[in-house]
C-alpha cells in the first residue's frame, strides 16, 4: 500500500509516520514539502505520487491566532482537504481526514455523536467543519475522523506547556469549567493504522475517534504535575479557575465529549482512558 502523509512535523503526523510504516510504502510531506495553502501544489503532488491513501494530518490549529487569521486558516483547514479529496477521487484512492470536536457549540451535557448537529464557535471550529463538508462534497472515497484536546511528547501542546509552567512557577491557575477527553496522538495514531489494517480502502463516513473518559483541563493538569511531581524541586499548587477568568479570543465549547461508539462498532477501534494514553506518553517524553 502507498500513503501519503501530509502535516509530518505536526503532533499527529509525526506519530502517523510512525505507526503507518508497516502497512506500505509512507511517503511524508510537510510545509517545505507540500504547501496545503497552494492548492495547485496539491494537485501537483499528489497526481506525481498516486497514493492509494491520502492521510492528511496537516492543520492549521492554533484556535485563537484564527480569528484574526481567518482566510489562512479557511485556506489550510478547509480549501485544502477539498482539493486532497478532489485528487483522491480521481485516483480512486481513500482519503483519511482529522477534525475536532471543536465542530460542536458544547451546550449538551451528555456526549456528542455524529448524528448532532455542528455548530462551532470559532473561526478555527468553522474552519474545520469547512473542511468536513468539503471532504464529502468531493463525492469521493473518504474517513473522517472527529477527535479533541491532541496532546503528544513533542510539538505545541497542553502536557508540555503544563510541565514547563510547572518547573517555573509556585502556581497554575487552569480551565475548570470546559470538559473533554485529552487524546494521545500516539493512541490516535495507532487507531488509524488499526483502522487501515483491518478495513483498506474499503472503511467509508465519518466517525468519532477519542480517549474514553473525561475531564477539564484543570484535571488534566493535575494529572500532568501529579506523575512529574518526583522530578521537580518544588510542587505547585494547581488552582482551578473559570473560563471567564482566563480569557481568549476564542471561544471553546464547554462540553465537547465524543461519543465514539460508532466507531468500536463499525470500525473495531476504541482509545483507552484519557489517563492510559498520558502515561504511554509520559513513557515517550525525553525526560522520563
Amino acid at each position: 500500500m502507498r500513503l501519503l502523509l501530509t502535516g509530518r512535523n505536526g503532533q499527529v503526523g509525526w506519530a502517523l509516520e510512525r505507526a503507518l510504516a508497516p502497512l506500505g510504502e509512507v511517503i511524508a510531506t510537510d510545509r517545505s514539502t507540500l504547501d496545503l495553502a497552494d492548492a495547485d501544489a496539491i494537485r501537483r503532488v499528489v497526481r506525481e505520487l498516486k497514493p492509494e491513501v491520502v492521510v492528511n494530518a496537516a492543520a492549521y490549529t492554533a484556535v485563537d491566532r484564527a480569528e484574526s487569521e481567518a482566510e489562512l486558516a479557511l485556506r489550510i483547514n478547509a480549501t485544502a482537504p477539498g482539493v486532497l479529496a478532489e485528487e483522491a477521487k480521481r485516483l480512486g484512492a481513500l482519503l483519511l481526514h482529522y477534525s475536532t470536536d471543536y465542530v460542536f457549540d458544547g451546550i449538551k451535557t451528555t456526549p456528542y455523536s455524529e448524528n448532532d448537529a455542528p455548530n462551532p464557535q470559532s473561526v478555527y471550529g468553522e474552519s474545520k467543519l469547512a473542511g468536513e463538508k468539503a471532504v464529502r462534497a468531493a463525492g469521493g472515497r473518504h474517513l473522517i475522523l472527529r477527535t479533541g484536546w491532541v496532546y503528544g511528547p513533542r510539538g505545541k501542546n497542553f502536557l508540555l506547556t503544563i510541565l514547563r509552567l510547572a518547573r517555573e512557577r509556585e502556581e497554575l491557575r487552569v480551565v475548570n469549567d470546559q470538559r473533554a477527553a485529552p487524546t494521545s496522538a500516539v493512541a490516535l495514531a495507532s487507531a488509524t493504522t488499526d483502522i487501515l489494517r483491518r478495513h483498506g480502502v474499503t472503511a467509508t463516513g465519518l466517525f468519532h475517534v477519542a480517549a474514553s473518559g473525561e475531564t477539564t483541563w484543570f484535571g488534566f493538569a493535575e494529572a500532568i504535575v501529579a506523575r512529574a511531581r518526583p522530578a521537580l524541586a518544588r510542587f505547585p499548587r494547581v488552582v482551578p479557575i473559570a473560563s471567564t477568568e482566563y480569557p481568549t479570543p476564542a471561544r471553546r465549547p464547554a462540553y465537547s465529549v465524543l461519543d465514539c461508539a460508532k466507531a468500536s462498532r463499525a470500525l473495531g477501534v476504541r482509545l483507552a482512558d484519557w489517563q492510559v494514553g498520558l502515561d504511554e506518553v509520559w513513557q515517550r517524553l525525553p525526560s522520563s
